[in-house]
């Protein structure tokens, strides 16, 4: 059994061929991949020879590779689209072009997508074709991701225990030889969340979803994998009663705990003389997040209509800090300031003034409202803010 193939760049002749069949099933099969090669090159547009030449060219390397002719309704979309039928583009492959594509994202957004496929997607499925990526494969992904979270809990654990025994070590020789076991111990290490994992099948899914724009694949096996749902803590107010509970046992009653007026009143009092009161004061009655605090200018103030415009905030990337915009569209905004706020902020300018005359020729003109003691940028991971647990 032969079928007739378009002749390579050279003009040399070649041919499909299936022949010398043990039995009658070998037989059928053969006849049946012949018929299979007959359909794809009749997926060609009219008989197109340059189609024809790339079909061709498609079966005779899988035949050397001796793996699967892809189905004919595939070819022919990629045909179509434009696609090489001879590369075979990786999910790791992809990923890279998906993520170089998107221009648009924010510096913070890119670098969670660059995490997502360089910590978890490429090591777990990038090896794939993108065009065999299967729901089981991710399942596999995610199953494979629980296992290392429990390997994790586990030397967390050993190491946190090692750490503690070593407290009642006594002698020289015996302390060195803990300090080296505990060296060669893995490193505490953060386990992969939920919310993580539902952040890790976002970015593939979009990613999946533009290769399905691209006529690349047709069905997008993220958009099939159930994850645990991650519900958001529910904000709990901090009452008497669990305040009291906190300080017998140590444990939050939850993740988000909310002040009461009166405690969030104790608070103000105790920073008072804070450098960065009118920060915190601003928190508390304006309710900015903590980036956009930290990134407002004064040339966002305005005294006489007393209004804040909320336009740029600051914004941790690894340790380094960047400025950028709010996190949605919505969060460029103009915030109404009441007298007592206005007042605040105009005594935090001419305390300002004065640390700047103080400072002298090095202060940093940042433009920002507020900064640091040389004028310099607060960073929103070196803990600026002072609190008193309630209660």
């Amino acid at each position: 059994m032969r079928q007739e193939l378009a002749p390579d760049a050279g003009g040399k002749r070649r041919q499909f061929r299936r022949a010398r069949f043990d039995s009658a099933r070998g037989a059928r099969g053969a006849r049946k991949e012949l018929l299979h090669v007959q359909a794809l090159l009749a997926a060609t547009d009219e008989g197109d020879p340059h189609d024809r030449q790339r079909i061709s060219e498609m079966i005779m390397l899988c035949v050397k590779e001796r793996s699967a002719l892809p189905d004919a309704e595939t070819t022919s979309r990629l045909l179509r689209a434009g696609h090489s039928l001879t590369t075979r583009t990786t999910v790791g492959e992809w990923l890279d072009t998906w993520l170089r594509g998107k221009k648009t994202l924010r510096t913070t957004g890119a670098a969670r997508y660059e995490t997502d496929i360089r910590c978890h997607l490429r090591p777990h499925i990038g090896q794939i074709r993108l065009d065999r990526l299967r729901v089981d494969h991710l399942d596999a992904m995610f199953e494979a991701i629980a296992a290392i979270n429990v390997e994790i809990i586990e030397q967390n654990c050993q190491r946190r225990q090692a750490l503690e025994d070593l407290r009642s070590i006594r002698g020289r020789a015996a302390r060195r030889t803990a300090h080296a076991a505990i060296a060669a111990m893995p490193p505490f290490r953060r386990v992969t969340g939920l919310a993580t994992q539902h952040h890790i099948k976002a970015t593939l899914r979009a990613a999946l979803k533009t290769a399905i724009a691209h006529q690349l694949i047709t069905f997008n096996p993220a958009a099939h994998v159930e994850l645990e749902s991650s519900p958001k803590p529910k904000a709990l107010v901090w009452t008497a009663a669990r305040v009291a509970e906190w300080k017998r046992t140590g444990r939050k009653p939850s993740p988000v705990m909310v002040w009461t007026p009166d405690q969030t009143g104790a608070f103000l009092d105790y920073v008072a003389e804070h450098r960065l009161y009118a920060l915190w004061h601003l928190y508390c009655f304006r309710g900015p997040r903590q980036g956009e605090g930290m990134g407002v200018r004064w040339m966002d103030f305005d005294r006489d209509a007393r209004t804040m415009a909320v336009a740029t905030q600051l914004v941790q990337l690894g340790w380094d800090v960047l400025e950028g915009e709010p996190k949605t569209a919505s969060g460029i905004r103009l915030v109404a300031l009441d007298l007592d706020t206005t007042d605040v902020i105009l005594r935090h300018e001419a305390q300002q003034q004065a640390e700047r005359l103080r400072f002298g020729a090095g202060w940093a003109d940042t433009g920002r409202i507020f900064v640091g003691k040389d004028g310099t940028w607060l960073h929103p991971g070196k803990g600026q803010r002072p609190v008193r647990p309630p209660g």
